[in-house]
């Protein structure tokens, strides 16, 4: 079963061209983790200060995956990179970075 997640967080203008080079030119092994992780079609989108995800998982224990993705020491200098780039939305949730969006209409 595949299970689709999306999320938003702002970007800060001006660290929008160093989020986007770093992503057009991602890791290698923080890209391999992503899919041990058993994420596919995992996208994002910019739009008028906002970063957009979107990606499906395909595992049976989400919180395990993510939790090993966290454990992760090159994901987590992925993070060290990046997260400074970002502005938490403050409409999140208690814990969460990026903030989930709820999904409203998906066409199969």
């Amino acid at each position: 079963m595949v299970k689709r997640y999306g999320s938003v967080i702002a970007v800060k203008p001006d660290k929008l061209d160093d989020y986007k080079y770093h992503h057009a030119n991602a890791w290698e092994k923080v890209n391999d983790m992503i899919k041990a992780c058993k994420i596919q079609n995992y996208s994002i989108y910019y739009h008028d200060g906002l970063l957009f995800s979107y990606f499906e998982y395909t595992g049976d224990d989400y919180d395990a995956d993510m939790k090993k993705m966290a454990d992760d020491e090159t994901t987590r200098k992925w993070w060290d990179l990046v997260k400074p780039f970002q502005t938490p939305l403050d409409s999140r949730k208690e814990g969460e970075w990026w903030a989930d969006m709820e999904e409203v209409y998906h066409l199969d």
